[in-house]
């Protein structure tokens, strides 16, 4: 039998591959490159195209504010980013709740930051101590929850957290993920965690990357937007806020982070 010819796929397509999008998000772009009547080359229709899937978060970083996710992914960490970024640069008052029951070595993590910022921080273990701590923090413009990570395979787990959530009555819950996280795991974690109604998006460890095509692949699964990216270990300055062109540079390689 005659082999089956291979089929080459265009450069360009080729060169999304590369970089990291999947196969579903590649497949949107170059749709969307053939509708795209103007006048410009390749590239820039990309560019284009990957600006408009980015959608951007538009929440303040007020009230409660609860962050969620996977183990590994650098949530307590994060938290002490928005907590520095809030209180010393932002001049707010912060408190600090973790729900961390878990991993004590976390909860140690989190009460040093806190010593070293003079912020307010209790550690909840039961869902009235949750309403206790955030009734203590009453004088606060911010409230930043941190939850244990916990597998989004755990369906128990995720509803045992759901309740502490619930308790905080937060509109303002960041889903956290790492741009390292596998195209195949995100799609479990990003549903896995769908049940405690994350309204944004943070994606962190974009130092530790060189493609950066996980943060759309992320954020077409979550369709939720994105609220902060963290760039390296340093409390408060590595978490920032990107513009959609930044982003798109940094998927079509024309930027890097580090």
């Amino acid at each position: 039998t005659p082999q089956a010819k291979t089929v080459k796929k265009p450069k360009f397509q080729l060169e999304l591959e590369n970089n990291d999008l999947n196969e579903k998000v590649v497949k949107k772009i170059l749709t969307s490159l053939k509708n795209l009547q103007e006048d410009m080359d390749e590239k820039a229709k990309a560019k284009k195209t990957i600006e408009r899937m980015v959608s951007l978060s538009k929440d303040k970083m007020e009230g409660i504010v609860v962050l969620v996710g996977p183990t590994g992914v650098g949530k307590t960490t994060t938290i002490a980013k928005l907590a520095g970024r809030l209180a010393l640069i932002e001049k707010k008052k912060v408190g600090l709740i973790t729900v961390d029951t878990y991993r004590i070595g976390a909860v140690e993590q989190l009460r040093t930051y806190a010593d070293i910022m003079n912020l307010p921080f209790r550690v909840v273990l039961t869902l009235k101590e949750m309403e206790a701590a955030i009734e203590s923090m009453a004088h606060c413009d911010v409230i930043l929850v941190d939850t244990t990570g916990r597998s989004s395979k755990n369906a128990m787990q995720i509803s045992e957290l759901r309740a502490y959530i619930d308790k905080t009555n937060s509109k303002n819950i960041h889903l956290v993920l790492s741009c390292t996280t596998k195209n195949r795991d995100i799609d479990t974690i990003v549903e896995g965690f769908r049940e405690l109604n994350y309204n944004n998006v943070i994606i962190t460890k974009l130092d530790e990357t060189s493609t950066y095509g996980s943060i759309v692949n992320i954020l077409e699964c979550a369709k939720q937007p994105l609220s902060f990216v963290t760039t390296g270990q340093n409390v408060p300055d590595d978490i920032k806020k990107l513009t959609a062109v930044e982003i798109s540079n940094l998927i079509l390689g024309e930027d890097s982070i580090c």
